[in-house]
């Protein structure tokens, strides 16, 4: 039986191993035509391969519009492929669901290619084909939408990473001022303790000076009294001998000045007379004061009579003296 041009330019564009299956059964067709063949069995079977031919050309329209399908779908799958690589999270998942597509698309193109060898088994593995496809395609749009909420959550990455870095930009400024404000503080104390020093410098002076005043003053009540006590104690039944003086002694291992030394006889007992100079005595030197005359009673084993020499005596110190038994003397009295 001849075989139309047509049918065989259909065949160039079915699969190969379905090529040869309908090449295989035309020689067979021919073959047992060239044996015996009746007319109306020839024509019964040149419907059936009329109709097979339409069959072939629709499976073929078919199967070029799922590889059609195919390559639109892998194109897009490369495009996302190709977003997904920007993020880092995404690119493991997205390359482990490309890989089992690919193994899916593997696993479809063996079943058709077993299916091929019948129509049937064909247009069965195109269902199947299709319904994958449609998975597929959810899968795809699925991936799409991550692929969106990963572009936003970097979005909202980036602002708060710029918020961050402004936020540190402020806080570093703020240390820049502080670090001058210290800075202009420690300047200021350096100024602060010179200025400190130089008080100090001149309040030693006055310090000095005031010193030098009070033993000049001391020093002129001392020598007042050395010319008027004898006068003032002999009111008191004390007549004093040769004459009173200034004297050191070592007490408790210290150099102690007695401002007024001498002796005095008062009914015929000798008696030591100590006094202290001051300007306005307290009552912590008067009690140095006594301890001074305790050592020195000791140390002369006689009577002591104790007398305070002052400028000014406060009433609780002068009524102090006169409970202690020391006879309070002031300067204006030494006239």
């Amino acid at each position: 039986m001849p075989v139309s041009v047509g049918f065989i330019k259909q065949l160039e564009n079915v699969d190969p191993q379905l090529r040869l299956v309908l090449l295989s059964l035309l020689e067979e067709i021919e073959r047992q035509r060239e044996e015996s063949v009746t007319k109306s069995e020839f024509n019964e079977l040149k419907k059936i391969v009329r109709e097979l031919g339409e069959a072939t050309r629709e499976l073929a329209e078919a199967q070029r519009r799922s590889e059609g399908q195919l390559t639109r779908l892998e194109v897009t799958v490369q495009g996302l492929a190709e977003a997904q690589e920007r993020s880092e999270e995404r690119l493991t998942r997205l390359e482990e669901t490309v890989q089992e597509l690919a193994e899916a698309q593997r696993r479809s193109e063996e079943r058709l290619t077993r299916l091929e060898v019948t129509v049937q088994g064909l247009a069965e593995a195109q269902e199947r084909s299709e319904e994958r496809l449609t998975r597929l395609e959810e899968t795809v749009q699925e991936l799409a939408e991550a692929q969106r909420r990963s572009e936003e959550r970097l979005t909202r990455l980036e602002v708060t990473v710029q918020g961050l870095a402004k936020a540190q930009e402020r806080s570093e400024e703020r240390l820049t001022r502080l670090e001058e404000t210290v800075q202009e503080l420690a300047e200021a104390q350096k100024r602060t303790e010179k200025e400190i020093e130089r008080l100090t410098g001149e309040m030693s002076g006055v310090k000095e000076r005031l010193e030098g005043l009070s033993d000049t003053v001391g020093y002129t009540l001392e020598n007042r009294s050395y010319k008027a006590l004898p006068r003032i104690l002999a009111q008191y039944n004390l007549e004093v001998e040769d004459r009173l003086v200034r004297r050191y002694f070592k007490v408790r291992g210290k150099e102690r000045q007695v401002n007024i030394f001498g002796y005095a006889r008062r009914d015929g007992e000798r008696m030591l007379i100590i006094g202290e100079v001051k300007v306005r005595p307290s009552k912590k030197e008067i009690s140095r004061f006594e301890n001074l005359c305790e050592v020195l009673s000791d140390e002369f084993e006689i009577p002591v009579f104790k007398i305070f020499v002052a400028h000014d005596f406060p009433p609780a110190i002068e009524a102090y003296l006169k409970e202690r038994n020391i006879l309070p003397i002031w300067s204006y009295e030494l006239e």
